[in-house]
């Protein structure tokens, strides 16, 4: 079977959509760094919208920091490739083009610096999920111990890392004379916008003290909200969709029909007409963060780790469970919801969130989200944790969340079988997991003092540590299954 590449395009069945503009026609504004699935499912699209509407100095150059595959995947097929839109009963595929060039870091960091340094780019977006900024979550302050920040620090002009990357790219453009891009962070961090900010003036001021300042007056680093869910392509998938296309596409991505951007209005050298695409251009994007990060993230990762637990391979499988349906409602209705304000009415919000967790169109596998969950936590359940112990609040859900996750990364399942934890912290994970010896109280106190993911006041509330022990204790006695589907029965009063 053919590939898909531009002499495929005109062949392809008339309900294919396909970009609606001269690919050779388009300018490179937009330096994307962390060109993965979520990216090609979300940003890129919008940007493939605006191409299509005449603004075509919009086009991206996607960066890999690290893999080459993106790239291996993508370059033979001239950058095109295929969002798979999936509901519960249909799945519409379109071509997207946005993608005009594509650069792997590690093979050519002078070409990545110098397309940075481009006066023609204007924004430089980043979606590296929340290790990849080389901070530390509990402070969202620069890990200046971090052995890539070290090597950046000590060779600037070849930098591997994010911030590295960022500083002296901007670094150049300083030294040019060409007005600074914007940064526009599209991650899951706390204020993303200024949390990247500070990252980036802490790793600048070590370098140079006047930079530092410099970018701090300069560079635009605008707050971001977004919302698709977007699992790992799979096989099955691939062949789906190359018996649609009746041509084969290495890495097609798969998503769901809901989409959302909310992005402050704040850029150093103009941008799209975004709105026209459906992005949300606000003031302060806070409220709409906390809200998405608090309600969805934080319920599908609890939903996720008791899911894995519960030997559900997907999260629509374990959300298909009413019992799990009921614990995530719950979750939103009574610890989580009520810590958000300034949004009025959440609950079709929830009810919308409830039926995206149960779409069985989309095949996102809990291990998948389970990923990274030392950096994750921080930001999805501990925020939300500490608001409600300062209001002397129940924490009954949140506190199994945080249980499910340490019985998670203690690497062994129900069943005694190993689990593969992906995780920065995997081996201070595992060491605290082999000292516990399957003991919750020690291994709850464990993971309870690692600062680089409890902050130590939270992690010194008795409150807390009392029922997380208590929900981590039933958890390992009676199993994720039983425990969420007598949740009520073992947690009644907020103890077990």
């Amino acid at each position: 079977m053919r590939r898909l590449d531009r002499s495929t395009l005109a062949s392809l069945l008339p309900d294919v959509a396909r970009p609606a503009y001269d690919l050779d026609g388009t300018t490179t504004g937009v330096v994307h760094l962390g060109v993965g699935a979520f990216h090609r499912a979300h940003q890129a699209v919008y940007f493939d919208e605006r191409l299509a509407a005449g603004e075509r100095d919009w086009a991206i150059c996607g960066v890999s920091l690290q893999s080459t595959a993106t790239r291996d995947a993508l370059a033979p097929q001239d950058g095109l490739y295929t969002l798979s839109v999936r509901g519960p009963e249909r799945e519409d595929l379109r071509i997207i083009g946005s993608l005009r060039e594509w650069l792997v870091a590690p093979e050519n960091t002078g070409a990545l610096l110098d397309r940075l340094a481009d006066p023609k780019v204007r924004i430089v977006s980043l979606t590296i999920t929340e290790k990849g900024y080389c901070h530390d979550p509990a402070t969202c302050d620069l890990a200046v111990g971090h052995p890539a920040i070290q090597r950046d620090l000590a060779t600037a002009s070849a930098p591997r890392s994010a911030p590295g990357v960022l500083v002296e790219a901007l670094a150049r453009r300083r030294a040019a004379g060409v007005a600074p891009f914007t940064v526009l962070s599209c991650d899951n961090l706390p204020s993303n916008g200024e949390t990247t900010r500070r990252i980036a003036t802490q790793f600048a001021a070590l370098r140079e003290a006047d930079l530092g300042r410099w970018i701090a007056d300069r560079v635009a680093f605008p707050s971001t909200m977004v919302d698709r869910i977007v699992p790992a392509t799979a096989d099955d998938d691939r062949a789906r969709i190359a018996a649609r296309l009746t041509a084969t596409d290495a890495w097609p991505v798969i998503t769901e029909p809901f989409r959302q951007w909310v992005v402050e209005d704040h850029f150093s050298l103009g941008r799209p007409r975004l709105e026209d695409s459906g992005v949300t251009l606000v003031q302060d994007v806070a409220p709409f963060e906390l809200a998405k990060l608090r309600l969805l993230n934080g319920t599908h990762s609890a939903l996720a780790y008791l899911g894995y637990l519960a030997s559900y391979e997907t999260l629509a499988d374990a959300a298909a469970n009413p019992a799990f349906a009921r614990f995530a409602r719950g979750l939103m209705d009574e610890e989580s919801g009520p810590t958000l304000r300034g949004l009025g009415d959440l609950d079709a919000y929830k009810t919308q969130l409830l039926q995206r967790f149960q779409n069985p169109g989309l095949r996102h596998r809990t291990w998948q989200i389970a990923m990274d969950g030392s950096q994750k936590l921080p930001q999805r359940l501990l925020g939300t944790l500490q608001e409600r112990l300062a209001a002397g609040a129940p924490i009954r859900r949140l506190a199994l969340a945080v249980a499910a996750w340490m019985r998670y990364v203690s690497g062994i399942d129900e069943q005694g079988r190993a689990i593969d934890v992906r995780d920065p912290l995997k081996a201070k994970l595992s060491t605290i997991a082999e000292a516990a010896g399957g003991d919750a109280t020690r291994l709850a106190n464990g993971l309870l003092d690692l600062r680089e993911v409890f902050p130590p006041e939270l992690a010194a509330d008795p409150r807390f540590r009392a029922a997380v022990i208590a929900a981590l204790t039933v958890l390992m006695r009676e199993g994720a299954r039983a425990t969420v589907e007598g949740f009520e029965g073992w947690f009644a009063g907020g103890v077990a």
